[in-house]
């Protein structure tokens, strides 16, 4: 029966933040939520969390109204929430028994994902000398290191239900890397997962179903392939190792992009591609590069929401 989101609805006096938002995961797999800044995203996820009131819609777990009661959820949230002042293991093992996690399992699972995470030295720090050694407080991690001890805190109750706002944000390649490795581990242990990003080609990975929010309003729904289905093969990149513009012009193409002998370009289907490719044969040019692919979903998101800059 799965995760149903329906109709979920909030205002802040006249001003609507989320319009009668609705969608589902009927099995386990990945779902995106997708928006400019103030589109609406984490406003529903915290409506999703019951952290804020609905004014309307409902959010069900297996046929019931989710709650922390008939549902592990574990929650990665935008924001650092860490408390600064207070050490890192005093604050997993609070979270943990806050999920209702024993107290001898949640040490076996703060050790597990200090290893995974590559965070052992600030959970567990070597004696230096005589010195003591005084444990790690959040205030002394780094952006990113304080991003891997949020996730751990949201996957210590082993959670069916995973919840990801902008889980890569601030990190960088290495642990960009690490966190989509932990996120495939997920997905492969057969979880829910609610993901939402500013990084394209980070829900194009891992997601196979989205919303599009623009202004609290759903803007576009579905899979996310048969999206791409819909909108034909229309971008053409051309290498070559002379200059294709006066044929490229000639045959109607838009060049969006040149760089050198390398063009990107916008075709209104595959006979427009196609009568270009047999006019370059003909003519006896080399060609190294002649793709037509599909739309990106950066394409996508832009043709309905406006320009977007990714993180």
């Amino acid at each position: 029966m799965g995760f149903i989101v329906t109709d979920l609805f909030k205002k802040y006096g006249e001003k609507v933040v989320v319009d009668h938002l609705s969608f589902r995961l009927d099995e386990p797999g990945v779902y995106a939520l997708l928006g400019t800044n103030g589109a609406g995203k984490t406003t529903s996820i915290r409506m999703i969390l019951n952290m804020l009131v609905k004014d309307g819609g409902t959010v069900e777990w297996n046929g019931a109204p989710l709650t922390l009661h008939n549902c592990n959820v574990g929650y990665l949230a935008e924001e650092r929430g860490l408390y600064p002042k207070n050490t890192l293991m005093d604050q997993l093992m609070y979270f943990a028994a806050l999920r209702g996690v024993p107290k001898s399992d949640a040490k076996k699972r703060i050790e597990y994902w200090a290893e995974r995470l590559e965070a052992t030295e600030y959970l567990y720090p070597k004696q230096e000398g005589k010195k003591p050694v005084k444990p790690k407080k959040a205030d002394q991690l780094s952006k990113g290191n304080q991003q891997k001890i949020q996730l751990m805190m949201a996957l210590l109750s082993e959670p069916e239900l995973l919840i990801l706002d902008e889980p890569l944000s601030g990190l960088d390649p290495v642990n960009t890397d690490l966190f989509k490795s932990i996120i495939h581990e997920e997905i492969e242990k057969g979880k829910y997962l609610i993901m939402s990003s500013h990084q394209m080609a980070t829900i194009e990975e891992f997601c196979t179903d989205l919303t599009i929010l623009n202004r609290s309003k759903t803007v576009l729904q579905g899979n996310l392939a048969e999206i791409k289905k819909s909108y034909g093969r229309i971008n053409l990149f051309i290498k070559a190792e002379q200059s294709l513009r006066a044929e490229i012009e000639a045959a109607g193409i838009t060049i969006l992009n040149e760089v050198g002998f390398s063009y990107q370009c916008r075709v209104t289907g595959e006979a427009q591609a196609n009568a270009l490719l047999k006019t370059l044969v003909d003519k006896g040019i080399t060609l190294i590069t002649f793709e037509l692919r599909e739309p990106s979903l950066h394409e996508i998101f832009v043709e309905k929401v406006g320009d977007v800059h990714e993180e």
